[in-house]
C-alpha cells in the first residue's frame, strides 16, 4: 500500500508549527528588560543569521530525497562517524524537548484551570497526549496531515489577531530610549540575540522526514525559505507590536503578549491569548509527535539503529520508532526534564548547523554537476558568514552546557561502534 506523502503547502505548514512556540510569548519581556527597543535589530540580526543557516539547508535538503536532514547532509559530506554523531543527538534533543513540550501543555493547562495543577494530574494529561498523538501518527500520514494542517492555522489566529489590531496602537514615543537607560550595555547583544535565537529553531526538522513529502528535491528548499519568511514576519511585528503598546513597561510583565493585547482588548485579548499559548504547544506537541520518530528511522534506514527499527506498518508509519520515541519521552515528562533539555539545546542545536554550513562546501566540490533546485548566491560566502556566526553565539553558551552538551554525543559512542561492527560483520 503506498502510503500518502506531504504536499508543498503541508510541508510549509509543518515548518512553521515545528518553530513557532509557546517562548515566543514570553520573550518579547526578557528582551525588553535586556536591550530595551534595539531588541528589534537583534531579531532582525537573527533572522538574518537563520536566512543564511536556512539557505544552507536548502541546497543541501535539494539534493537528497531520503529521511534525516541535517543527519544525512553530514554523513555524506563527513563520513557515517560525524553523521551518527548529529543523528543521535538530533534525535535524543527532540524526545527530549517533545517530552517538555507535553509537560509544558500540561502545566499551562493547570494555570488556566487549577484543578488540574497537582503532580498527579500533569502525569495524566502527559499521558493522553503521548497516547493520542502516538496512535494518530500510526495511523499514517494522511490523517496527521490534516491535523497539523488545522492545528498550525489555529494557532497562527492569536498571532494575526494581536498584530492586526496591535499595529494601531502602537505609540512610537515607547521606542525610546532605544536601550535600557539610554546607555548600551556590553555583551548585552549577544546575551539577547543568544536568547532570541532560540525562537526560530526547529527549522531544521523541515529534513528530516525528507522520504515522507512529494518531490522533496523541489519542493524542501522552497518550503524552508517561506517558512522563514513567514515566520521572521510574524516575530518582528509581534515583538514590533508588544514594545509600540507597552514600552518598557513590557519589561515587568511575567506573560508580555498577554499583557498587551490585554491591555487594549480588555478580557478578549487575555482570552485569546491564553488558548493562543495552548494551541500553540498543543501543535508543537504535533509536530514533535512527526519528527521525532523520523529521526530515529533516519538512524534505522541507514543501518545506525537495530534494522526493526525501519520496519513500516500497513498504513506506512514507522511504528517501532513512533512506540520507542513515545515511551522514552513518556517517561522523561513524568520527571520533567526542562533543566536538561535547557542544558543541551545551544550544543545539540548547533551540532546540526555548523556540520549543514560546512557540508555546503564539501558537496560543491563532491557533486559539483548534481542537479540543485537551490544553490545559495555569492559563492561560499553565505555558508562562511552562517558558519562564523553560528560559532560566536556557540561560545555564548554556559561552560555546563557545553559539558552537558558534549556528553550527550560520548554516549552515542557505544551505540556508533556497535552498529559499525555488526554492519561489518
Amino acid at each position: 500500500m503506498e502510503s500518502k506523502k506531504l504536499g508543498f503547502w503541508s510541508i510549509v505548514l509543518l515548518g512553521i508549527n515545528g518553530i513557532i512556540g509557546s517562548g515566543i510569548f514570553l520573550l518579547p519581556n526578557k528582551a525588553m528588560a535586556i536591550i530595551g527597543p534595539a531588541s528589534l535589530l537583534v531579531m532582525l540580526f537573527d533572522m538574518l543569521l537563520v536566512l543564511a543557516i536556512t539557505f544552507c539547508f536548502a541546497e543541501a535538503g535539494g539534493l537528497f530525497k531520503e529521511n534525516g536532514g541535517a543527519y544525512i547532509y553530514a554523513k555524506e559530506a563527513f563520513g557515517d562517524f560525524i553523521g551518527y554523531e548529529v543523528g543521535f543527538l538530533s534525535w535524543a534533543t527532540r524526545i527530549i524537548a517533545f517530552a517538555t513540550m507535553a509537560v509544558g501543555f500540561a502545566t499551562a493547562l493547570g494555570g488556566i484551570i487549577p484543578a488540574l495543577s497537582s503532580d498527579m494530574m500533569k502525569n495524566v494529561i502527559v499521558s493522553v497526549i503521548f497516547l493520542v498523538l502516538a496512535v494518530i501518527n500510526l495511523l499514517g500520514i494522511k490523517l496527521y496531515e490534516v491535523i497539523q494542517n488545522v492545528a498550525t492555522i489555529s494557532k497562527l489566529l492569536p498571532f494575526v489577531l494581536f498584530i492586526g489590531i496591535g499595529i494601531f496602537y502602537i505609540e512610537p514615543v515607547n521606542f525610546t530610549p532605544l536601550f535600557p537607560h539610554g546607555v548600551y550595555t556590553p555583551g548585552s547583544f549577544g546575551t539577547a540575540a543568544v536568547m532570541l535565537f532560540f525562537a526560530f529553531t526547529g527549522f531544521e526538522s523541515l529534513g528530516v522526514a525528507a522520504a515522507e513529502m512529494e518531490n522533496p528535491q523541489k519542493n524542501l528548499p522552497k518550503a524552508t525559505l517561506i517558512t522563514i519568511f513567514t515566520v521572521s514576519a510574524i516575530y518582528i511585528l509581534l515583538l514590533a507590536c508588544a514594545i509600540g503598546i507597552m514600552g518598557y513597561e513590557l519589561a515587568d510583565t511575567t506573560a508580555p503578549v498577554q499583557a498587551a493585547f490585554t491591555r487594549i482588548a480588555g478580557a478578549f485579548g487575555t482570552t485569546v491569548v491564553a488558548a493562543g499559548t495552548l494551541i500553540s504547544i498543543g501543535a508543537l506537541c504535533i509536530a514533535a509527535s512527526f519528527v521525532t520518530p523520523h529521526c530515529g528511522l533516519a538512524l534505522a534506514e541507514q543501518h545506525m539503529l537495530p534494522a526493526f527499527m525501519a520496519e513500516r506498518n500497513r498504513f506506512g508509519a514507522p511504528y517501532w520508532c513512533i512506540i520507542i520515541s513515545t515511551v522514552v519521552a513518556m517517561l522523561i515528562g513524568y520527571s520533567g526534564g526542562f533543566a536538561f533539555l535547557a542544558s543541551i539545546s545551544v550544543v545539540s542545536r548547533f551540532s546540526q548547523y555548523i556540520p549543514t554550513c560546512l557540508s555546503i562546501m564539501v558537496f560543491r566540490k563532491k557533486m559539483p554537476d548534481a542537479p540543485r533546485a537551490f544553490k545559495i548566491p555569492f559563492g561560499p560566502v553565505i555558508p562562511v558568514i552562517a558558519l562564523i556566526v553560528s560559532l560566536w553565539l556557540l561560545a555564548q553558551a554556559k561552560p555546563q552546557q557545553l559539558m552537558i552538551g558534549f556528553g550527550a554525543a560520548v554516549i552515542a559512542l557505544p551505540f556508533y561502534f556497535l552498529m559499525h561492527k555488526k554492519k561489518q560483520a
